[in-house]
């Protein structure tokens, strides 16, 4: 061999090794998470707040429900006045045909009380509410 193929051979092999050395994977370090509290300093933290009675964090008087809603019909139990109707006609699984969502186009026109509405954009009202697909 020559020793120019010698230099080339050597370079070569260094330059394999060193990038087998960028693949190798980095050691895990020690987790430093600690279960118990840093020499007590937090566990009366909070020992001076009072926040009084808990108190309930949804709404007041729950939603208001509108029995007396009927889809071709049958009767519709737990729809929400102000729900939109497509939600409720969904929920009795009456199939209304829907296009735009908008209330452009008027596919999904249904008979709310004996007019004639968007199912897409109406919601439900107060009372007595009796829906014809």
């Amino acid at each position: 061999m020559h020793s120019s193929q010698i230099l080339l051979l050597g370079l070569l092999l260094a330059l394999t090794t060193s990038s087998i050395a960028f693949l190798a994977l980095p050691t895990q370090r020690p987790c430093l998470i600690r279960s118990e509290p840093l020499f007590g300093f937090f566990d009366k933290a909070f020992a001076n707040e009072d926040l009084g009675a808990k108190q309930n964090a949804g709404l007041k008087n729950g939603p208001k429900v509108n029995d007396s809603v009927t889809i071709n019909g049958k009767a519709c139990k737990n729809a929400v006045v102000g729900q939109k109707i497509k939600v409720v006609a969904a929920a009795a699984r009456v199939k209304i045909p829907y296009n735009c969502n908008n209330g452009d186009c008027g596919t999904c026109t249904v008979l709310v009380n004996g007019r004639k509405a968007k199912a897409c954009q109406m919601t439900v009202p107060k009372g007595k509410c009796d829906i014809q697909t």
